[in-house]
């Protein structure tokens, strides 16, 4: 025994965490998948023995090379510095580019178009996931169909007003609620399973394979259904950082995956026994008296797993802030002891208005399930390139051996992300909308920064002999320090020559500010600030931050007395350039992506607010540029 271990005494209190945290999303798949999976579409599956065993088959085999051998084997093996995510993996797979632009590139924007699927994931999964939740009011009390919607987005509001609050009280409650909500599915599949214990003959994948065989169209089509039993394996590795890679593999294996097989199974023994049990097989599982307090657990889950989208769309755009994909926002952090719980308002009501949206234009989860699917296949396809990159760059495997897996794994979510682009028609076209304004959005910020960043670089002038200009003909110079933020620290910034030009005075010690954002997720004090003293008083120092690090400037700069460089906060300036962008015709992008940016830049949060800035110390200095 080994009770003084607090990585094992840790364990169990985790993977419950992750319980409430990582499986909500793929947790709530049964509500809707059987169902859907049997809807009567544009290409209904006829409810035949053949028909559901290979169905089964094919919800097992996906759940296991998909969520088990992918993600969960191989997938989350791939962390930077222990974090996971699209964004993280953007980061660790950029990391060896250095000098081949061309590779940047195309990791850039696999990294984007991967950002932007996950953005419009968290758009419809709240949308389907509670809405299919309180479809049950549809069985167990038919007449109030009517007020179905305005439940679901009265929930909804709820839902986002509550994210201002922080969810670390919340979230103590996650863990037990899917606890019982796990159990609760287990139980119900068992119950019915019971009844008719053949149906797990379908565990052998043989039943697929004859499934395509035999009827290979019908079978590729089903696939577009199929994949909604495994939404949500991508939280396995965007949440990592939060739980650890064991915590989470003990959960899937030991609990999870065997409560959602158990249910699955259940729902097909259920109506291979009664055919009219098709139209809602989730809440059929129950007996009469259990319809409400199964309703009201569903919704309960279902609003958690929304949480966790919510949740992962605050992460995602805090590290693509700081990575230079999106515009400065307002951040609130939510927590005083856990750093990374924090709340985005624009990204929280932007999202809001998204789902409710969803859910008014579809109506119901059958409708949104045509909808759903494309985004998650299409991030899937790309955390597979971007795994390539990674096994071979970083890890330094053999190309035949990264071949023969990127193969499988590609094989698997071409197939599922081609099925589903049969719906785009049904309603596929929504993420994908989504993606491309999020993804041309994403790409004019990213290369208007460069625009804006490659013209101020060349109109600046060389540090070296400005200094030396200085202490030839030296001005008068007044008692403090001025800190001159620039992303530049080779030029004079704008700011210290329009401070001069117009004060004609400079600070006793004057210093030459640059922020650096690293690709990974966080920098220790050690490494966190660098000092370079200059001629006449002058010095550059760089502060690094991970990209999930807080940025807090004054006191970060509190470190620079190790190097001999002392801050009086009551004697600081901090020296702010403020651009004012024209947009011209020139060549670099497209005008009308040029007044894409330009509204971008105006709207950016304040660089006072992003670094924690005291605001009666800081004096933005405005100049003109044309881009």
């Amino acid at each position: 025994m080994d009770n003084n271990n607090p990585h094992k005494s840790r364990t169990a209190p985790l993977a419950l965490a992750a319980l409430g945290v990582v499986f909500g999303d793929i947790g709530t798949s049964p509500l809707y998948t059987m169902k859907e999976v049997f809807s009567v579409g544009p290409h209904p599956l006829s409810l035949t023995a053949g028909h559901v065993y290979g169905i089964l088959s094919l919800i097992t085999w996906a759940l296991v090379l998909i969520v088990s051998v992918k993600y969960v084997a191989f997938i989350m093996r791939a962390d930077n510095s222990g974090e996971g995510g699209i964004m993280a993996l953007l980061a660790l797979a950029s990391r060896n580019t250095e000098g081949n632009r061309k590779k940047q590139r195309y990791i850039m924007l696999l990294g984007i178009l991967g950002a932007c699927m996950f953005y419009a994931d968290g758009m419809i999964t709240p949308a389907i996931s509670v809405l299919s939740a309180i479809e049950g009011l549809e069985v167990a009390a038919p007449h109030l169909h009517q007020a179905i919607v305005p439940i679901t987005l009265v929930v909804l509001f709820g839902l986002f007003w509550a994210q201002s609050k922080g969810t670390e009280v919340v979230g103590r409650f996650f863990g037990p609620v899917m606890l019982l909500w796990f159990g609760t599915l287990g139980a119900l599949g068992a119950i019915n399973i019971a009844h008719d214990a053949s149906i797990l003959h379908a565990l052998n994948p043989f039943y697929a394979l004859e499934f395509f065989i035999e009827q290979p169209k019908l079978a590729f089509i089903a696939l577009g259904a199929v994949v909604l039993a495994v939404t949500g394996a991508e939280a396995l590795y965007a949440d990592m950082g939060h739980f650890g890679r064991f915590p989470i593999r003990l959960a899937w294996f030991g609990f999870v995956l065997p409560a959602l097989l158990l249910n699955y199974f259940g729902q097909g023994a259920l109506i291979l026994h009664d055919a009219s049990a098709v139209k809602n097989p989730f809440y059929l599982l129950a007996p009469e008296w259990a319809l409400f307090p199964l309703i009201g657990l569903a919704t309960i889950a279902t609003v958690i797993a929304s949480q966790a989208v919510i949740t992962g769309a605050f992460s995602v755009s805090r590290q693509a802030l700081q990575l230079g994909y999106l515009p400065r926002m307002h951040i609130q952090h939510t927590s005083e002891s856990t750093q990374g719980q924090v709340y985005m308002p624009r990204i929280n009501w932007g999202l809001m208005l998204a789902v409710m949206l969803l859910v008014i234009s579809f109506g119901s989860s059958g409708n949104l399930a045509a909808a759903y699917g494309i985004a998650v296949t299409g991030d899937m396809v790309i955390t597979t390139l971007l795994a390539s990159i990674v096994f071979v760059e970083i890890w330094r495997w053999g190309k035949l051996k990264t071949g023969l897996l990127i193969v499988l794994f590609l094989t698997i979510d071409l197939a599922f992300f081609s099925a589903n682009v049969l719906k785009i028609p049904d309603g596929g076209w929504v993420p994908l909308l989504i993606g491309i304004c999020i993804f041309t959005l994403m790409l004019t910020w990213k290369n208007g920064r460069s625009m804006v960043y490659t013209r101020l670089k060349s109109e600046a002038m060389a540090i070296e002999p400005f200094i030396e200009a200085i202490g030839a003909h030296p001005p008068p110079r007044v008692p403090g320090t001025a800190l001159f933020m620039t992303p530049n620290p080779e030029g004079v910034p704008h700011a210290m020559l329009h401070n001069l030009k117009h004060n004609k005075v400079l600070h006793e010690k004057v210093v030459i500010l640059t922020v650096r954002f690293l690709d990974f997720p966080h920098t220790n004090l050690e490494e966190r600030v660098s000092v370079e003293a200059l001629p006449y008083q002058f010095y550059r120092v760089t502060v690094r931050y991970g990209f999930k690090d807080e940025p807090d400037l004054p006191h970060d700069l509190t470190l620079c007395s190790k190097y001999g460089l002392e801050f009086d906060a009551m004697d600081t300036s901090y020296f702010v350039g403020k651009e004012i962008l024209i947009a011209s015709h020139k060549s670099g992008m497209a005008f009308w992506r040029k007044k894409i940016f330009i509204g971008l830049f105006r709207s950016a949060e304040t660089i006072t607010n992003q670094f924690k800035l005291p605001p009666n110390r800081v004096v933005e200095l405005g100049s003109q540029l044309m881009i």
